[in-house]
């Protein structure tokens, strides 16, 4: 963003989508601190991201399942960044739902990565800017969370409420300064969507990446990427419940 100086952190940067979208804030001025549990693919990105761009990148281990470890992450991040105004967070996990049907515990997986996970560490960001006064916080949302479907049912449920907890942030934090951006992707082509039966109109992470950092440039509340995801999914949510639930996709 010109004229904007500043760290962002981003959550879960092994994911093409989060790799563009790091991409995209250095080019606009932006430190990047990547993090994620795979800290050597996490060097071989931040290694990439400053031949392209020149940009001052860090790396750190963020284990988003170990909900207790969180509070001692983020300190060290605000000890350590002391113009930390940025987190994106990224990291999510959709799994089979057939193993989950069998499986609860599997469930219980999906369940605390996408939800309770993102919801814990995006609290203590919450905290953190709405103190000073400024920051732009960016959740990964999903269409899917808009409507319960056999496919992704778990998935979807948990980024329902991951956005549901996004626009109460945006409503806390908007008298604050900091701004909360809820985007709500489609199919892209990440490993999340590779062989999944029923996807199309698949787009490519770098454009996301691009228009991620363009919505947070214009302060945006929620932005649907592609954007004609926001018409697909009026459909989806038009349809009858009746209708809806003999629907195979």
């Amino acid at each position: 963003m010109p004229g904007i100086e500043g760290t962002a952190l981003v959550l879960g940067a092994t994911s093409p989508m989060a790799r563009w979208t790091a991409y995209a804030l250095a080019r606009q001025g932006w430190d990047i601190s990547l993090a994620g549990r795979d800290v050597q693919e996490l060097r071989r990105i931040a290694a990439d991201l400053i031949l392209r761009t020149g940009a001052t990148v860090s790396v750190r281990e963020f284990q988003a399942e170990d909900l207790e470890s969180h509070e001692g992450f983020w300190e060290d991040c605000v000890d350590q960044m002391e113009d930390l105004r940025c987190v994106v967070c990224a990291f999510g996990f959709m799994g089979s739902q057939d193993a989950q049907n069998e499986a609860p515990a599997l469930a219980q997986q999906v369940m605390t990565i996408n939800y309770t996970a993102a919801g814990t560490i995006l609290m203590h960001a919450a905290k953190h800017f709405e103190e000073q006064k400024t920051g732009w916080i960016v959740g990964i949302s999903s269409v899917a969370g808009e409507r319960g479907r056999a496919s992704n049912y778990v998935y979807g449920s948990a980024k329902a409420g991951f956005t549901q907890l996004l626009s109460g942030l945006r409503a806390r934090l908007s008298k604050s300064g900091v701004s909360v951006l809820t985007v709500k992707p489609g199919f892209v082509d990440t490993a999340m969507t590779f062989g999944k039966d029923g996807v199309f109109l698949v787009a490519d992470p770098k454009d996301v990446g691009g228009q991620i950092v363009e919505a947070m440039t214009k302060r945006k509340d929620v932005v649907y990427i592609p954007g004609f995801w926001r018409l697909i999914m009026f459909i989806i949510r038009s349809v009858p419940e009746k209708v809806f639930k003999k629907m195979k996709f």
